[in-house]
């Protein structure tokens, strides 16, 4: 006989269901394979857009169910090409769009600097012109100045509102994220999970009065910096919609803006954030251990990092892998995973 339920005991589960609700996405996120596209070549374009063409049935329910995409590019620097992303990343993806996606395109970032700079210098401008069939349009999030608000942690570890780029968490936007394979000074390595979570704060415009800063809200620590990427990548993740990461020529040393070029020549792509930036790691020849942001991710439901539980379409790993040499703070980097011996001994 079918079970019954009491409309009390029906109430309780109801009540129940929205705090059951992450568990269960942990649970499930942490069961599901991933799919993460690996090309190797001499064209940072093609092997963008064959990277997307590997993945396009997992691309295209998605893309379908929206009215427009959103780049987001990485420009940590608005003057150094190496620690940002090239306008050929860009044309990879839209090449990819142009047959299968007919809406408009943006191209928007958040940069520590003036972005408008960036955009310049990069030669960003000329492709809503080249892309004049694909509607490109290209905003300055900062200007923009539309926000959503989430909790994050500041360095003494108290609660602090932290404003993120509204139109990343617009149900309407296929967010795509376009990274690059580069070392970093606090987080051992950036990659797409990384360019969310320090691309979605704002800051104030140029000109603006009283000047402020929403990133150092995030940046503001060691540890700190590792939980907040976290907690911001679980506010975003339901609106992420794919992550390129471009590994044509990837920095190694002093990154992510002062490191030296290394010539991988690799494209990464997959609906999963996490998944292709643990592929990335692995070319990078990095301990995945050390990505604390990235365990955080995976552990709470934001996407698969178990490399058994990952497959790789394309190159073997082992086959394109070249170690990087990191930060030249590197050790300083690990201590995130040891006691945090500046707080008081338990107590009570």
């Amino acid at each position: 006989m079918p079970a019954t339920f009491s409309r009390r005991t029906i109430l309780q589960l109801t009540a129940l269901a929205p705090a059951l609700r992450p568990l269960v996405a942990q649970i499930s996120a942490a069961a599901r394979n991933s799919t993460v596209a690996l090309v190797k070549g001499e064209s940072r374009r093609r092997n963008i857009a064959q990277a997307l063409t590997a993945i396009d049935e997992q691309l295209r329910p998605g893309l379908k169910a929206k009215k427009y995409v959103v780049i987001k590019v990485n420009n940590v620097s608005t003057t150094n090409q190496l620690a940002a992303t090239h306008a050929d990343a860009i044309h990879g993806i839209l090449d990819y769009l142009e047959p299968r996606f007919k809406g408009p395109v943006i191209v928007a970032e958040s940069s520590a600097g003036d972005t408008l700079q960036g955009f310049e210098e990069f030669g960003y401008n000329r492709l809503a012109t080249e892309r004049r069939s694909q509607k490109v349009q290209l905003i300055d999030l900062n200007r923009e100045a539309k926000y959503k608000a989430i909790p994050l942690i500041d360095y003494d570890l108290h609660a602090i509102s932290t404003r993120l780029a509204a139109r990343l968490f617009d149900p309407d936007a296929f967010v795509i994220c376009a990274a690059i394979m580069k070392t970093h000074n606090v987080m051992v390595a950036t990659l797409s999970i990384k360019n969310m979570g320090l691309g979605a704060p704002l800051h104030s415009a140029p000109g603006e009065r009283p000047r402020w800063d929403d990133k150092r809200k995030t940046h503001n620590g060691l540890r700190q910096t590792h939980y907040n990427i976290f907690l911001t990548t679980q506010a975003l993740q339901p609106f992420l919609g794919a992550a390129v990461i471009d590994g044509y020529e990837g920095m190694e040393g002093n990154g992510p803006s002062s490191g030296t070029p290394v010539p991988s020549r690799l494209a990464i792509a997959s609906t999963d954030y996490v998944a292709a930036d643990r592929v990335g790691v692995e070319a990078m020849g990095i301990n995945p251990d050390w990505m604390g942001y990235l365990r955080f991710c995976s552990e709470f439901g934001c996407g698969q990092y178990d490399l058994a539980k990952i497959d790789v379409r394309g190159e073997k790993i082992e086959a394109v892998r070249r170690k990087y040499l990191l930060h030249q703070d590197i050790e300083r980097e690990l201590q995130w995973m040891g006691p945090m011996l500046e707080l008081p001994l338990k107590i009570g």
